[in-house]
């Protein structure tokens, strides 16, 4: 029972930030991971790393054991841990250790730590005790709702590109730099985000013409995502319940929630 208790408590810790608790322990590893990259940054600058090489590993070996406790803790406070183990945070956290581990055997491995800066994301789940707290939860669900019609609108670009490429490979040849298709393909997405490096270009009037018209779709391209996420930013409705069930790691509930909405669990 005690047991039980006590893992109850470190999943309210670690994993929610309804309590002062839990929050306090979301800022101090905001703080820990920010400074944890800050670290491998300066560390890569060779003349500090001549200097202070030896302060940055004995500080990076510290943060990385205390991350490695976190990481035991999180998989401890839940009732099924393989669900915690490989949910996207879960994976995160584990890649967020390993490289330290794995420069021990591989020089240089310990420069992927960076991807530490993966776990800031969860700085979300603390904006929702905050006064943002409907602003980025409303645009996360937003984003969420219409992933499906930005996949379809990507797919739409594709096309397009991939089409205008091969035509200006036909078009131009080797003369005006498109050398293949995909160098092609490269030329007509640069185009089409109105980026325009500039290091490819058409000379014939063809295909000036058909570079005009891809130019002019792609300012109305650049409107299609805005109005897409933007129309379900409207229909949005969300909460500031920050739970996350033990057993199934499902955190999406209401504010009034008791038991869990997938699984049944109590929270």
């Amino acid at each position: 029972m005690i047991g039980e208790k006590f893992r109850k408590k470190i999943h309210s810790i670690i994993f929610e930030a309804d309590t002062k608790a839990g929050k306090v322990f979301d800022i101090l590893l905001f703080t820990t991971i920010a400074f944890s990259v800050i670290i491998v940054m300066l560390n890569s600058d060779r003349e500090l790393h001549d200097k202070f090489g030896d302060l940055f590993l004995a500080t990076e070996w510290i943060i990385t054991i205390l991350f490695t406790l976190e990481y035991i803790f999180r998989i401890y406070a839940f009732k099924k841990p393989f669900k915690y183990i490989f949910s996207f945070y879960g994976v995160i956290d584990l890649l967020s250790i390993l490289p330290t581990y794995i420069s021990l055997f591989v020089t240089g491995a310990h420069m992927l730590l960076v991807i530490r800066m993966l776990r800031l994301m969860r700085i979300f789940r603390v904006f929702k005790l905050a006064r943002y707290v409907k602003a980025s939860n409303v645009l996360f669900m937003a984003l969420k709702s219409s992933r499906i019609k930005i996949v379809v609108f990507l797919e739409v670009v594709m096309i397009i590109v991939v089409i205008t490429g091969s035509v200006m490979y036909l078009v131009e040849g080797d003369e005006s730099g498109f050398t293949s298709i995909p160098k092609s393909i490269y030329w007509a997405i640069v185009t089409i985000t109105t980026v325009g490096y500039g290091d490819i270009a058409p000379q014939t009037v063809l295909g000036q013409t058909i570079a005009s018209m891809l130019m002019i779709v792609g300012f109305a391209i650049i409107a299609v995502p805005t109005s897409i996420i933007g129309s379900e930013l409207v229909r949005s409705n969300t909460n500031n319940n920050t739970q996350v069930c033990q057993s199934c790691n499902f955190n999406e509930h209401d504010d009034d929630a008791k038991f869990c909405k997938k699984c049944g669990d109590e929270l």
